[in-house]
């Protein structure tokens, strides 16, 4: 049965990518499986400067969850051209490459994004708005709708060759809003949701476990709230909808399109099984094949 789908103009060849921060560049798992078989991958978090990220220790482990507060470690845009960009593109040349991008200003989001579109082989930008906003007092992008909606609008100025994804935080009142402020700016896709706020506490110390206190907890204890957040997005935009958020077996990748994703992330259970993507696809395929269905058939049966 056909697995493939197009969306918002690039096509897929099956609805499971892995979310960003919990797969590398893509091509760190290569050791275990082809990765060119899944549908996509989104790659680690980027910012213009290298990144040293929050102390340790910076992950808990949790009932049915995660929570990490790596702070967005990472090799900065001109090492991952110079180090990275050369393997992806010899190594993962059947999949689409879907770039993670941050920084503290509109400006930095701007730059990277403007730069970014006009890298070969990175078919669209999420952008991660999950970070504070230092010209606004330390408040994050995706927690202030004046904000998302001006930086939204900044980037679409300067991304004309890829398309873009906004990344929205589950960390909000209404976040079907912020989704439809992102559509309203063109946006071209929503993908949620991010980790939600939390912390655990050592009863032996009585002190937080994670050197920055508070992390994202991320996980199958999420994944409900994850359901009921794409549902009100999918009823709000007309865009398409990544949906993400404690994704661990094939029954949830279709809960996920039911609730009216085109497409579905999966993130923490990498970091459990590295093969954990390529079994949900088998199985998911062999769910599709043994049901005599389309994938368009799930995509929004909830609504």
């Amino acid at each position: 049965m056909e697995l493939g789908l197009k969306v918002s103009g690039i096509y897929f060849k099956n609805p499971i990518i892995t979310a960003s921060g919990t797969f590398g560049y893509g091509i760190e798992f290569l050791d275990y499986f082809d990765v060119n078989l899944l549908g996509g991958i989104t790659l680690k978090g980027i910012s213009l400067n290298p990144k040293r990220g929050n102390p340790t220790p910076r992950i808990a482990e949790t009932d049915s969850g995660l929570i990490n507060s790596i702070g967005l470690e990472n090799i900065g845009f001109d090492e991952f051209i110079k180090t990275k960009l050369p393997i992806i593109r010899n190594k993962l040349t059947n999949t689409v490459i879907i770039a993670n991008v941050f920084g503290s200003t509109v400006e930095d989001y701007v730059k990277i994004s403007e730069m970014f579109d006009n890298v070969p082989c990175i078919s669209a930008i999420e952008l991660n708005v999950s970070c504070p906003n230092v010209k606004e007092g330390g408040i994050a992008f995706g927690q202030d709708e004046r904000v998302l909606g001006n930086l939204v609008k900044q980037v679409r100025k300067v991304v004309k060759n890829k398309k873009l994804i906004v990344k929205l935080s589950p960390n909000v009142s209404n976040i079907s809003e912020f989704a439809y402020i992102s559509q309203e700016e063109g946006i071209d896709m929503v993908s949620l949701i991010n980790t939600i706020r939390a912390m655990k506490i050592d009863i032996k110390t009585g002190k937080p476990i994670l050197a920055n206190i508070i992390g994202g907890l991320s996980g199958p204890a999420i994944k409900p709230i994850a359901i009921r957040m794409v549902y009100e997005v999918a009823k709000r935009v007309s865009i398409p909808i990544i949906g993400m958020g404690g994704v661990s077996r094939y029954e949830d990748v279709i809960e996920f399109l039911m609730a009216g994703a085109s497409l579905v992330s999966i993130g923490t259970q990498n970091l459990i099984n590295p093969l954990s993507s390529l079994k949900i696809l088998n199985d998911f395929s062999d769910y599709i094949i043994t049901n005599k269905i389309k994938v368009s058939d799930l995509i929004g049966k909830a609504l």
